[in-house]
């Protein structure tokens, strides 16, 4: 049995309450409009990537999907609802009765995009589709920003490994979505148990300092975690002189000792120090970790020196300043009225400050070079070009109310690792600069 399928502590019985309270006002008003019930697109897209990113990472799909099938108003809900005077009787009698019955595509998880792109498209009535708004967003905007940071580090660190271990540093159960997405943007394992049991992430962990600190000396902390680890454990040896520490772990493991944890101070000149003298004690193949508030430029600092794996905490589960990936739900067309089989007319926000968005049920391609590298994203209405139907990112993801794209989130990490190689190289630089690619807008049809 999957993990997912469980029922862990770490979900929620429903979803339905994770919205804005005028996503229920709206369906209030069109229920009494007699507009709920038009066909309906909305959009999720983003306007820009977060300053000197080159490319997002879409992450989060999986759990939207079982977001959209918690999608309940149960008695509880209900209850909340009516005490609270959110919405009236006819609207709670409609939301008793919810269940998601459209169709949502999306480009698959673990895929690259750029500025708008139709990263994912929801269609059915307008009541069913706007009330998923919050949620959606909610789950893509936080999952997208860790897996991009996730990515822009696990490409700085080339074939070393990342633990991802920023559970502390978040709420208890963004840290499980944090380390999916850090598995998805190409960390290795995660410190969260409870990321563990829901995803069946790798998980690993040792000792702390406070471990060292409990017992009267180093080598007493050493011999404990040894005796009960085995010696190819990873012992922490910056809690008092490094270099006594590591003479001292290799003593008590001897030189088949698994790996030492570098926690503080200049982690370029200490792991070069480390490293000789593991080497001059005979213990050649223990590894280096280092930790201590890593982000991608530290790391990417670090590809010199001999290290051999990474952990990375607050600046990962914080997106490296960037925790949002801005994303927004955009309605984009609607049915001319609400019989049946009405024609989709493309809709669009017109504003000033940039808040605008382009109309029509778009699909998106993605245009390769000659050398079979993308060089292009190209987003558009009515009919696809023949030189791009096989190029197409959209996937089905939900069909008429049934999930019909699960899948291991292995795949999503490979679908990631294979979509950001085949970026130009200059996708992986660090330094600031535009996406990596233009999006590129083909117009045409109505939008249905």
């Amino acid at each position: 049995m999957d993990a997912a399928d469980l029922g862990l502590p770490v979900d929620v019985p429903s979803t339905a309450l994770f919205t804005d309270q005028y996503e229920l006002t709206m369906l209030r008003a069109a229920l009494k409009a007699g507009t709920a019930g038009r066909r309906s697109v909305f959009e999720v897209f983003t306007r820009r990537l977060p300053d000197g990113r080159r490319y997002g990472v879409v992450a989060g799909t999986g759990r939207v999907l079982d977001a959209v099938e918690n999608f309940r108003f149960d008695a509880g809900v209900l209850r909340f609802l009516r005490e609270h005077d959110i919405v009236d009787e006819e609207t709670l009698d409609w939301l008793a009765q919810y269940r998601f019955s459209g169709d949502i595509w999306g480009y698959p998880e673990g895929e690259v995009y750029f500025p708008g792109s139709p990263i994912m498209r929801v269609e059915g009535t307008f009541g069913e589709c706007v009330l998923l708004e919050t949620v959606i967003l909610s789950i893509l905007n936080h999952d997208s920003a860790i897996a991009a940071a996730a990515s822009r580090m696990s490409s700085a660190a080339g074939q070393r490994p990342l633990i991802e271990m920023g559970a502390r540093r978040t709420h208890e159960l963004a840290a499980v979505a944090a380390a999916r997405s850090a598995y998805v943007g190409g960390f290795a394992t995660t410190s969260d148990l409870a990321a563990g049991f829901r995803y069946n992430i790798p998980t690993v962990g040792t000792s702390a300092h406070a471990f060292t600190l409990l017992h009267d000396n180093e080598r007493d902390a050493f011999r404990a975690q040894v005796d009960a680890l085995g010696g190819d454990t990873t012992l922490l040896v910056d809690t008092y002189d490094v270099a006594e520490a590591v003479r001292t772990a290799v003593e008590v493991a001897g030189p088949e000792l698994g790996a030492v944890r570098i926690d503080s101070g200049d982690l370029l000149l200490v792991a070069h120090r480390v490293r000789q003298q593991l080497d001059e004690l005979g213990a050649t193949d223990t590894k280096i970790v280092v930790t201590s508030d890593l982000d991608e430029y530290a790391i990417a600092s670090l590809a010199a020196a001999p290290v051999d794996a990474y952990g990375v905490g607050t600046q990962l589960v914080t997106g490296s300043g960037h925790p949002t990936a801005s994303m927004v739900y955009k309605l984009v067309a609607r049915a001319e009225s609400g019989e049946d089989g009405a024609p989709l007319v493309p809709v669009a926000k017109k504003s000033s400050g940039g808040k605008t968005s382009v109309g029509g049920r778009k699909w998106a391609a993605r245009r390769l070079d000659a050398d079979g590298y993308a060089e292009a994203e190209v987003v558009g209405t009515g009919p696809v070009p023949d030189a791009l139907a096989d190029r197409q990112l959209l996937v089905e993801l939900v069909k008429g109310g049934e999930v019909v794209a699960r899948e291991p989130l292995d795949a999503a990490r490979d679908r990631h690792a294979a979509a950001r190689a085949n970026l130009p190289l200059s996708a992986t630089q660090l330094s600031r600069g535009e996406p990596v690619i233009p999006t590129e807008y083909a117009h045409g049809g109505s939008g249905s």
